[in-house]
């Protein structure tokens, strides 16, 4: 039974709800609509579920006056206190008690489906946590009773840390055979060979005298060509005045007098 001190909640308020008297069950099959008068139900009223603690009441009362017809405690869902019916989910019956604790069945009924449903639900709902207070008391106590975990240290045991030991160090890098501290090549990488020596930007031309002549006109071209004498003891950029000391006097052409003075 509740408790004095416990409040009362509401879970569920019906407006209409029809009752029935049903005959006695001769034997252990589950009750049938079909065997009440469903057309002549013996009252109408207003259904009004409510718990307090873990106990739960279905209550019938008049829609006026709210005068309690009868009132049906609950302790258990599914039980003898509310059976379904085998051949209707609109209909259930109800093991009614009175103060003196006198008890007898009856059996109500919904017009709605959707009412019927919400009274299964409200019902289920309330019992589903009665049995989850009930699992977190008991585990709490086991708790309290059960040995508890010592994870202090016994009286003699230490322990060891080591810090700043698993790092690893670094290796040194390779140097190259110069003495610099060049970075070794990535792995799987290939290195590019180095380019050949005939391949260079500049044009290397060996010239004859009558070839050094002409490279003297062309100082201000924009291609920067290295000119190979015969002579490497001549200079080409000596004295403009005389050019005539840096040619061989056997390989200077004829028409040479006609630039030399400006």
């Amino acid at each position: 039974m509740a408790a004095e001190g416990e409040y009362e909640s509401i879970l569920c308020v019906k407006p209409d709800v029809n009752v029935y008297r049903i005959p006695p069950r001769a034997s252990n099959r589950a009750y049938r609509a079909a065997d009440w008068k469903l057309d002549s139900p013996d009252w109408s009223g207003r259904m009004r579920v409510t718990a307090k603690g873990q106990m739960a009441f279905v209550k019938l009362e008049d829609k006026v006056s709210g005068e309690l017809f009868a009132q049906a405690p609950i302790n258990e869902y599914p039980g003898v206190s509310v059976e379904t019916v085998s051949d209707s989910s609109r209909y259930f019956v109800l093991r009614i008690q009175d103060e003196s604790g006198r008890s007898a069945f009856i059996g109500v009924g919904f017009e709605d489906r959707g009412d019927a449903f919400d009274f299964n639900v409200a019902l289920q709902d309330h019992f589903k946590w009665v049995k989850q207070e009930n699992e977190i008391s008991k585990n709490a106590h086991l708790g309290d009773s059960g040995p508890k975990l010592d994870l202090g240290f016994k009286e003699g045991q230490t322990i060891t840390l080591n810090i700043g030991q698993g790092r690893k160090k670094d290796k040194p890098r390779p140097q190259s055979s110069g003495g610099f501290g060049l970075l070794p090549p990535p792995p799987g990488g290939k290195i590019a060979p180095p380019p050949l020596s005939g391949s260079s930007n500049h044009n290397i031309v060996p010239q004859t005298g009558d070839m050094a002549t002409g490279c003297l006109l062309e100082l201000d071209s924009s291609n920067s060509n290295t000119v190979v004498q015969s002579n490497a003891s001549s200079d080409l950029w000596g004295d403009f005045s005389a050019p005539a000391s840096s040619v061989p006097p056997s390989s200077r052409p004829e028409n040479v007098g006609n630039w030399i003075k400006f």
